[in-house]
């Protein structure tokens, strides 16, 4: 037995690689090598036009970078930044299971942008077209904001002109969500009640 297996360490199996795949000359390599570098790139989402899969994708960047796994210093989870409170609203009771269920998470922002929808849906009809603080109010940035600081402080940004601008944690604005997401056609996204998983 040993005479057997030792035989297989002398077996010389020549793997060729394709041309295709062969690297002929150095490649430039874009990403920093040192923490230092970092703050000097910036790094965008890949353009996915501006229908509803470019809306969500991008707010998943500017919330994420789009990872599924990921818990932010404040506790919200996934690649859509979700707090406890918003998962239960729609149904979801296990962070654990929802952190680690990308499926679910994107039936959780579905539901969830619905929901913003109909609470909205009369500050949409009202504000959408008008410009406040120079900012041009569309239905994609009236929800995209609501996604970062909830509908109902939404509609006081908007019926107050623009004067109680509410921030996150970090910092982000209402203003800065309805001007960044702008544009988007999210018009398939039906305006639901009480949406739940």
């Amino acid at each position: 037995m040993m005479f057997i297996l030792s035989g297989f360490g002398y077996m010389s199996k020549t793997v060729m690689v394709p041309d295709a795949l062969k690297v002929k000359e150095p490649t430039l390599v874009s990403f920093p090598k040192s923490e230092i570098c970092l703050s000097d790139y910036h790094f965008n989402p890949p353009f996915l036009g501006k229908q509803f899969i470019g809306f969500k994708e991008a707010l998943a960047f500017k919330e994420s970078q789009g990872n599924y796994f990921v818990t932010n210093t404040y506790g919200y989870l996934g690649k859509y930044q979700f707090g406890m409170n918003t998962l239960s609203l729609v149904g979801v009771r296990d962070s654990l299971l929802f952190l680690n269920d990308p499926i679910l998470q994107e039936k959780v922002f579905h539901t969830n942008i619905s929901r913003n929808k109909w609470i909205l849906r009369r500050d949409i009809k009202r504000y959408v077209g008008i410009n406040i603080r120079g900012v041009e109010i569309t239905e994609s940035g009236i929800l995209a904001a609501a996604h970062l600081a909830g509908p109902g402080n939404v509609q006081i940004y908007l019926r107050s002109q623009g004067a109680k601008d509410v921030t996150d944690g970090y910092g982000t604005s209402i203003s800065h969500y309805l001007k960044k997401f702008a544009g988007y056609d999210i018009s398939m996204i039906a305006a639901i009640q009480n949406p739940r998983i």
